[in-house]
């Protein structure tokens, strides 16, 4: 029986060299990557914010007023408006690549990427007049 060889205290070790922690900051489509994965956390927050206005209407009207006043408090704003903004930066980063992720196929063909995305800004303009008109009152 063979015996293994013997060990031998240096190894040679592969090359790699180093990288920055900011290495994603030299060029604008990491960036631009990297905020829509942060994005995630600003969209999961307004499903937080949804939730407890849900919760705080279903407790009644004295509930409702609470949260009211919690929610105009300027850290709350200012946490809802970040979160409104990077919610419309994944909006759009999402619709400019569903082309790539989607195939949509009329009559044995595949519709153009921008016209898929051109349906889905049109969709996202006409349910958002439909939201504003319906919160304004119409």
């Amino acid at each position: 029986m063979s015996q293994p060889p013997p060990y031998r205290s240096f190894h040679p070790r592969w090359h790699r060299p180093r990288m920055s922690t900011w290495w994603w900051l030299k060029r604008g489509s990491h960036v631009a990557f990297i905020l829509r994965e942060l994005s995630s956390i600003f969209v999961a927050w307004f499903v937080v914010f949804l939730l407890l206005l849900v919760a705080a209407v279903s407790r009644g009207e004295a509930a409702y007023w609470e949260f009211l006043i919690w929610a105009g408090r300027p850290g709350v704003l200012t946490v809802n408006i970040v979160s409104l903004l990077f919610t419309v930066f994944h909006t759009i980063t999402f619709f400019n690549v569903t082309p790539q992720a989607l195939a949509v196929r009329l009559g044995g063909k595949r519709v153009p990427g921008p016209l898929v995305t051109a349906s889905h800004y049109a969709a996202w303009v006409v349910l958002s007049a439909l939201v504003a008109w319906l919160v304004l009152g119409g």
